[in-house]
This record gives C-alpha cells, sequence and structure tokens, in this order.
C-alpha cells in the first residue's frame, strides 16, 4: 500500500506541475488568454521641418485680420513707420512714408471689393485705380513692402512653390526666422529674398529685404472694412523713382 500512496502522490504532483505551465505560458494561453493591448497610433504633431512651419506660419496669417505699425529701417534713410491694415471683410491697406518719387511723397497702397489702389497721401489725397481686385501693382509703381502681408503668404503656404527654405536668426526679432531664396527652377521669383520671421498666431514680427528692415511696433484690432484716403481720380499711379528734373509735388 505505501508503494500505492507514493506513486499517486507523484502522479499528482506532475499533474499540477504540467497545469501550472500551461497557465503561465504565454504561447499557450490560446483565445482565452491575455491579449497584449495594440499600440495607440501616434496623432500627428506640429511640422517640424522649415518649409513645414514656415508654411504653418503663412496659413495663419492668411488668416489674421488686425492693424499693426512696423518701423522701416533702410540704408540712408530715416526710419520710417509703415501701417498695416487687414479689415475683416478682407480688404487691406498699406501706408508707405516716402513710397514714391524718390522718397518725396508718403503714398498707401490699398485693395478693396472695387480694385487695387495706389494713393498718394499729401498733399492733396488722391487715389489711382491700377489693377483689378485680384491684380497687381505696376513694377514701376510698386513699394514692394505690401507684399508681406499681402499675395507673398499664398507663396509662403505653398509647399511646392519654387522656393528654398532654412531656418535663420534676426537679431531682436521674436518668433521663428526664415531665410526664404527663389530656387533655380524659378523663372520668374515668386518672392523677394529674405529673412521673415512670424509668431506662431501668424503675426509677422520682422523681415528683412533689399529694401530694408521692418520691425513690429503696435498690434490692434481690425476695422470692418478699409477705406481710400482720397478721392479716385483719373490719373498714372506715381512711381517710386522720380524722373529726372521731376518735380515732388503729387497728383491734383
Amino acid at each position: 500500500m505505501g508503494v500505492v500512496r507514493v506513486r499517486a502522490v507523484v502522479i499528482l504532483l506532475a499533474s499540477l506541475a504540467a497545469l501550472s505551465g500551461c497557465a503561465g505560458d504565454p504561447a499557450s494561453a490560446g483565445d482565452g488568454g491575455t491579449t497584449p493591448s495594440p499600440t495607440p497610433t501616434p496623432t500627428p504633431g506640429a511640422p517640424s521641418d522649415p518649409r513645414g512651419l514656415l508654411a504653418a506660419r503663412g496659413a495663419a496669417a492668411e488668416d489674421r485680420r488686425y492693424t499693426a505699425t512696423y518701423t522701416l529701417t533702410s540704408a540712408g534713410r530715416p526710419a520710417r513707420t509703415i501701417t498695416v491694415t487687414v479689415a475683416t471683410d478682407g480688404s487691406w491697406r498699406v501706408d508707405v512714408p516716402g513710397g514714391a518719387m524718390s522718397g518725396t511723397v508718403d503714398i498707401a497702397i490699398a485693395r478693396t471689393g472695387n480694385g487695387l489702389f495706389q494713393c498718394a497721401l499729401a498733399p492733396t489725397p488722391s487715389c489711382v485705380r491700377v489693377a483689378a481686385p485680384d491684380g497687381a501693382v505696376p513694377a514701376h509703381a510698386d513699394p514692394r513692402v505690401e507684399h508681406l502681408f499681402t499675395d507673398w503668404l499664398g507663396v509662403l503656404t505653398d509647399r511646392a512653390a519654387a522656393v528654398s527654405v532654412a531656418r535663420a536668426v534676426l537679431p531682436g526679432a521674436r518668433g521663428d526666422c526664415f531665410s526664404v531664396e527663389p530656387n533655380s527652377a524659378s523663372l520668374v521669383a515668386p518672392v523677394d529674398p529674405g529673412i521673415y520671421c512670424y509668431d506662431t498666431d501668424g503675426t509677422l514680427t520682422a523681415a528683412k529685404f533689399r529694401f530694408g528692415t521692418i520691425t513690429l511696433a503696435t498690434v490692434g484690432a481690425a476695422p470692418p472694412s478699409v477705406t481710400l484716403p482720397g478721392p479716385v481720380v483719373a490719373a498714372a499711379p506715381l512711381p517710386t523713382k522720380a524722373p529726372a528734373g521731376a518735380s515732388s509735388a503729387s497728383r491734383p
């Protein structure tokens, strides 16, 4: 009987060991075992490459509605204050002191639902319609600074545009700065080469170009719409450079 009891105990212990091994082996757990949780799919974050970051800043800038002033410094000229208005209805106006006639006439470039205008601000304000609302200022009358706040934004947001983008540093500027250069595939430069700096909300904080460096001074709320500073007259737009022998008088 003792031998039988010992044999029974051995068989019982072996059975328990086998059961324990099956329960602890993940490979033999089968459908009744614990299935590991699936790895969650990462949520795409903000772009980290310079081109993607600039496109995101440009898209935010296109949606911005605001008034702002900028200090423009240019070689050989005193500092000037550029006033920018982008109204809630999408109309806009950029005032450029000394923007025409070799710096002797203050002008504004404005777009409303009726067209694109160049306006002389003094001594007698008047405006000339130079193009349809989606048109362009003639090159000889274009102070160019207004493009920073208007049509160049479409280029900056287009990742297929023929420009190269790299991170850059502009002393005194806040936000992210980018060096933008038209590449060899661009027959006509879609933007001027330079450095563009933006806050995350799309506010242009500074920029550096061949015509000078602008730095944000103030920013405020947008009006419902912009208004032209004077009546629309039938005349030619004032050139940025005064013809030889021309007076500094503005349009009548």
